[in-house]
């Protein structure tokens, strides 16, 4: 009798699949309304460094009770690279931005046109190949970014400069992250990210800052919101999907970005959705869809 076939592995749920980059882009979107919140009761880079400092010993508990193995050598290095762009240099000049009055949707619009970036970045830097379906998908997305957060909106120049800034760090930081350190452990490799960037962070609220909270209740609460969901839960999505996907698709997901972000503040301090919101949300999730698919 001829030996019974292996059992296959079962296949990987769709429905899971789909539910990652879907909890990403939602906890994502809320880090700018906890950053309103944060920033409206304590300077901005105070904000930074205390979430770095706790999100780091948070996350360097956890590599040390799974047994995580730590990045060594040149490895280290390019991770501790990685970690203050896209830590240090991005929310230090986003939160800057945003206690400038720059409204938090105009950030998360900036923002939202990191996947054209990391396109060009990736495309000259990874070799990663770029399709028309998938640039006129960029296209696509970047519109509903323009919509879900059109509107007359006050700003100044440093602000805008300063979330150009934060973009920057941003979409350096995923691109370089996939070319030199590509193998490092999530759990490990974002706690030094966020351990590297903190003692940056305290440097420069001692120096440039009067470091003074002056609502406890909305500090803690955001902080506690920044530390646990966005600090910890976003980057551990992130970097988990870097490893799998191309860096210019897991990119693609911040177009929903502006969208998402206004479909939450009306949901949790009820600002009313915009026809403009609507109309974004519906053209970025087409971008998604259409840069997704090679």
């Amino acid at each position: 009798m001829p030996p019974s076939p292996a059992p296959e592995a079962p296949a990987a749920s769709p429905v899971g699949s789909a539910a990652v980059p879907a909890v990403f882009v939602v906890l994502w979107s809320s880090a700018f309304i906890a950053a309103v919140i944060g920033t409206d009761a304590a300077p901005p880079l105070l904000l930074t460094f205390s979430r770095f400092a706790l999100a780091g010993l948070l996350l360097m508990a956890v590599a040390l009770v799974s047994k995580s193995p730590w990045p060594k050598g040149r490895l280290l290095l390019h991770v501790v690279v990685t970690g203050l762009l896209m830590q240090a240099v991005q929310f230090g000049a986003f939160y800057t931005a945003i206690s400038e009055g720059l409204p938090g949707g105009l950030v998360a619009l900036i923002q939202g046109f990191n996947p054209v970036l990391i396109a060009l970045m990736a495309g000259f830097l990874l070799g990663e190949q770029i399709t028309r379906r998938q640039w006129f998908g960029f296209g696509v997305g970047g519109a509903g970014v323009a919509l879900a957060v059109a509107g007359a909106l006050d700003f100044s120049v440093t602000a805008i400069v300063l979330s150009f800034v934060g973009l920057l760090g941003l979409s350096a930081g995923t691109v370089y992250q996939k070319r030199f350190a590509q193998g490092a452990d999530v759990r490990s490799s974002t706690a030094v990210h966020f351990l590297a960037s903190a003692p940056v962070m305290l440097l420069m609220t001692l120096t440039l800052e009067d470091p003074e909270v002056t609502d406890w209740g909305a500090f803690g609460g955001s902080l506690a919101w920044i530390v646990l969901i966005n600090s910890v839960g976003t980057f551990l999505l992130l970097n988990f999907m870097l490893k799998k996907q191309d860096a210019s698709r897991v990119g693609t997901l911040f177009f929903l970005t502006p969208a998402v972000t206004a479909l939450l503040s009306w949901l949790v301090i009820d600002e009313t959705l915009s026809a403009s919101a609507i109309a974004g949300l519906v053209l970025g999730g087409v971008g998604v869809l259409l840069a997704s698919r090679k």
